[in-house]
């Protein structure tokens, strides 16, 4: 029986990959780096870290991770203050499982981008523990913050559904033995031996009803 729900974030509740593709390259000068969509799939769900180094190798550590950071993630901020885009099916999903279940979030974003989200998508409160890489020593495909969450929440593994869209994620829930519900990415859809480590594979949020979580 599930107990707790834990949701990704970018590229599950907000379509934000487009938002960081064009952040990364904006945070410079016009053509000083080149990010490409095998970048940013490599990167989807790691912890801030682990894509400021990519970042500082593809610029020859012209700057430091703390500029590349403070650059990128100023701009994400600023696009998050114009508008928070939320895909399909994720406020309904969300209102559907509050109160009936214990809810986590566990993104590789960091907490200023997390915030900003849950204030301006109105879920303030709505989640038990929320969680970013930051705070581990490895981001995704590493099962850590998966690990870390379980703990918090005080659930077992096996009686929390994982939602996410990355095969980085996927990889990451099923490692910690989570029961993971796998939407995935239409910017980067996971190889199939990523996907048959879901228990569930839905084509959006929006499909998702409640008496799926009973048959995990």
């Amino acid at each position: 029986m599930i107990e707790a729900v834990v949701f990704d974030m970018d590229g599950l509740l907000v379509d934000s990959e487009p938002l960081w593709q064009n952040a990364r390259v904006e945070a410079f000068e016009p053509g000083e780096l080149r990010w490409t969509d095998a970048d940013q799939e490599r990167v989807m769900g790691q912890s801030t870290r682990g894509w400021a180094l990519m970042i500082a190798d593809k610029l020859d550590h012209k700057y430091s991770l703390e500029e590349i950071i403070d650059r990128v993630i100023g701009q994400m901020v600023e696009y998050y203050h114009q508008r928070v885009p939320l895909l399909p099916g994720a406020r309904e999903v969300i209102e559907l499982l509050k109160g009936r279940y214990r809810l986590g979030l566990a993104s590789g974003a960091p907490y200023r981008l997390l915030n900003a989200v849950l204030e301006s998508a109105g879920w303030t409160g709505v989640f038990a523990e929320v969680l970013s890489s930051d705070d581990l020593q490895r981001g995704k495909p590493a099962p850590d913050i998966y690990l870390e969450i379980t703990r918090r929440l005080g659930v077992p593994a096996w009686r929390i559904a994982v939602f996410e869209d990355s095969a980085n994620g996927i990889i990451a829930a099923h490692e910690a033995s989570n029961r993971v519900i796998a939407v995935p990415s239409h910017y980067f859809n996971p190889p199939a031996d990523a996907l048959q480590k879901a228990a569930l594979v839905l084509p959006t949020l929006s499909e998702f009803t409640l008496d799926m979580l009973e048959r995990l």
